[in-house]
């Protein structure tokens, strides 16, 4: 990976190779999972063969070529685990058996490859085993590919980050034109599926680091009800928003790795109910998802950036084409009031729960934030290049979890997010979901003053907020596009109604076919950008 001290040069960007990278029709790099399935099934294709075309297309296209640095280190025994899964096969397997999954590199896997949040001070050792989540994806016959690139310590270090930049791995580039930003914090996990180099990933969330990389690399990402999915062995922000999520191109894919992902963990308290909710998610893709639904628009996260309230437009037409009932505007109440809230709860839970992670971490130097801020000073050069810690340090200046600050912003945040702000808009309306633009297309990158969005940036938009402090579910589809940049819309509802917004998301999806793939360009040219004709898988 490349040393940070040499990452302003390597900006410069290249002259791509005149043979194609972007989609073909039989290329495997974007077949469904269901296709490959079907290609294995019938003796045309090996999982030890996809594992090493995916292998291949990562050092040609990641580490060479548009240098997407999204992937920070493959698994070593990826391939001999897929030959063995070859062997293995039956007619009776599961639908993610032998197919390669990249992890977010703050998800423990224990083997050969390490978990570091994308910081060099985790670097010393690998998690002494995997976490609950990768037990499941084993299980159910999946190949750890490697871990993804994201925003260090899933951009929770300074409020003046650039996403998708990281001490290990430098910084991740956009597919869709490389001098744009992918989002995060799971940049990385948007950019390898958005790219081909591995056909679903798995992201995490506190709030808006599914929803948004996945919306502006053009792909899938659902944001599960804080629980569904265990977190336990994921490095932490907070447990009260923390979840991990499917990546993918295309709802029936992101489905089938949700139903993977999703069920209890004794580890985790916060799971207890999730297997009366957990269930085969692809039951739930209808095409005819949007008739009948009542779907809400929260203008409220609308008129933010033009490009996105075009597609919001357009994706509203198309759903009443459908059969959808679209109530338009609704109002989400106390959408103002859940920031400062939120940031309290989490600053306090980031100092908590991030000690409770690295006393479980063997091998390591730092065992404690206040390690960390003592690393990052002793290796600044490598670890704050760009942007320094005004976070850790905010968070460590905070109290245990018992002070009336604390108690208050989490009452305030989860009443006002879930009751008083969800829900209420929900039953006053009598709706299935809501809707808004996930964010607006893809802002330059910039190492300098770092990201040019929050959520609810006047200049860029962004919806994830208020699921996210709820812990309720959202999805974001690829809904069109801007000057060559896809632009997504989201769909967000109730605890654990993730049945409902599947098959919204699906509906639109089969009727639209928004995603195309990227072509690497070295920036935006309008001019000369055309989409391939729609695939629709």
């Amino acid at each position: 990976m490349l040393h940070p001290s040499l990452l302003c040069a390597a900006l410069t960007l290249v002259v791509l190779p005149s043979a194609p990278l972007f989609a073909q029709d039989n290329d495997i790099a974007w077949q469904s999972v269901t296709e490959l399935q079907q290609q294995m099934d019938a003796g045309k294709l090996t999982s030890k063969i996809l594992v090493q075309d995916d292998m291949a297309r990562i050092h040609t296209i990641d580490q060479a070529g548009p240098s997407l640095r999204s992937v920070l280190q493959l698994n070593p025994d990826a391939t001999q685990i897929a030959a063995k899964l070859d062997t293995k096969r039956t007619s009776s397997h599961g639908p993610l058996y032998g197919i390669p999954v990249l992890l977010k590199d703050n998800i423990d896997t224990g083997d050969h490859t390490l978990t570091t949040a994308g910081s060099l001070a985790l670097v010393s050792a690998p998690a002494p085993r995997d976490a609950a989540l990768v037990t499941r994806l084993r299980k159910a016959g999946a190949v750890i590919l490697g871990k993804t690139n994201l925003s260090e310590w899933a951009d929770f270090r300074s409020a003046h980050a650039s996403s998708g930049w990281t001490g290990r791995g430098g910084q991740t580039r956009n597919p869709y034109a490389l001098d744009r930003n992918p989002c995060g914090s799971s940049s990385g996990s948007a950019v390898a599926v958005a790219a081909g180099l591995v056909p679903v990933a798995v992201g995490t969330e506190t709030d808006g680091s599914i929803i948004c990389p996945a919306s502006m690399n053009g792909i899938v990402g659902i944001k599960p009800t804080l629980g569904l999915v265990s977190r336990s062995g994921i490095i932490p922000i907070s447990h009260n928003q923390d979840t991990a999520g499917p990546m993918a191109r295309n709802v029936t894919d992101a489905a089938i790795l949700l139903t993977a992902l999703a069920g209890s963990d004794p580890r985790d308290p916060a799971t207890a109910d999730a297997d009366k909710h957990a269930t085969d998610y692809t039951r739930f893709l209808d095409p005819n998802g949007l008739r009948g639904k009542r779907i809400g628009v929260v203008r409220q996260l609308a008129g933010n950036e033009p490009n996105a309230d075009r597609v919001l437009d357009e994706a509203i037409a198309a759903m009443k084409a459908q059969g959808a009932i679209i109530v338009d505007p609704v109002t989400l109440p106390h959408l103002a009031e859940l920031g400062d809230p939120e940031m309290t709860v989490m600053l306090y839970d980031f100092k908590h729960d991030l000690n409770a992670y690295l006393a479980g971490r063997t091998g390591l130097q730092v065992k404690t934030l206040a390690d960390l801020i003592a690393f990052d000073k002793q290796e600044a050069a490598r670890e704050m290049p760009w942007f320094g810690q005004d976070l850790f340090e905010q968070a460590q200046a905070k109290g245990p979890r018992t002070d009336q600050a604390y108690v208050d912003a989490l009452n305030k945040a989860k009443q006002l997010s879930g009751p008083q702000g969800i829900d209420a808009a929900l039953q006053a309306n009598h709706l299935d979901a809501l809707l808004s633009p996930s964010w607006g297309p893809a802002y330059l990158t910039d190492l300098v003053l770092g990201d040019h969005i929050v959520s609810g940036n006047p200049t860029i938009g962004g919806a994830s907020q208020p699921a996210a402090v709820a812990g309720y579910p959202s999805i974001t589809v690829p809904a069109g596009w801007a000057h060559g940049l896809p632009v997504g819309i989201v769909f967000f509802g109730a605890q654990w109604s993730e049945p409902t917004l599947i098959s919204i998301a699906y509906g639109f999806e089969q009727h639209t076919h928004a995603w195309q793939p990227p072509r690497f360009l070295p920036t935006v040219d309008a001019d000369s950008y055309a989409p391939v004709p729609a695939q629709s898988h």
